[in-house]
């Protein structure tokens, strides 16, 4: 029997959990496992609105994040679609790159911030999908749930 893997980034965003919501109704009745990674660094500055006083404290608020995201989906479609839920230290590309090596497919969701021409992707988005080597799912932003079968086209595997 072929396993298969979808590595989804999250980062706490709607346009996160939009891509997690997706890859979980992607991997619906397959034999798809799915993986959602959530990147997480410690600089030693302040957040905007939360102090975060050491490593250890960012990576417990991540853990939360990324739980309380999985949780939503898991919800949603229900346990039958367990869903694995990791939080490494690291640059956000770098990470989801790393974490989708073996994966067959890696899911983002798209920001649309910056300068103009990272204004349809998003920065992180624009280098996975240079750097990874399977192939990527940019989920749009916007106010409409991501149907799989409306939103990319995904080869079958």
């Amino acid at each position: 029997m072929n396993h298969h893997l979808i590595v989804v980034g999250v980062d706490g965003s709607d346009s996160g959990l939009r891509a997690l919501d997706w890859a979980a109704r992607h991997a619906a009745g397959r034999d798809t496992a799915v993986q959602a990674v959530m990147a997480w660094t410690w600089d030693g500055i302040e957040a905007d609105v939360l102090t975060v006083t050491s490593p250890q404290e960012q990576q417990r608020l991540a853990a939360e994040i990324l739980d309380r995201q999985v949780k939503t989906v898991v919800a949603e479609h229900g346990s039958h679609l367990p869903i694995a839920a990791e939080t490494i230290e690291g640059s956000p590309a770098i990470v989801l790159t790393t974490a989708a090596r073996k994966a067959d497919l890696l899911v983002l969701g798209s920001h649309g911030h910056g300068r103009l021409r990272h204004s349809v992707l998003g920065s992180v988005s624009e280098e996975c999908i240079r750097k990874a080597t399977c192939p990527v799912v940019v989920i749009p932003s916007h106010d409409r749930r991501p149907q799989p079968d409306r939103e990319a086209v995904v080869p079958a595997g």
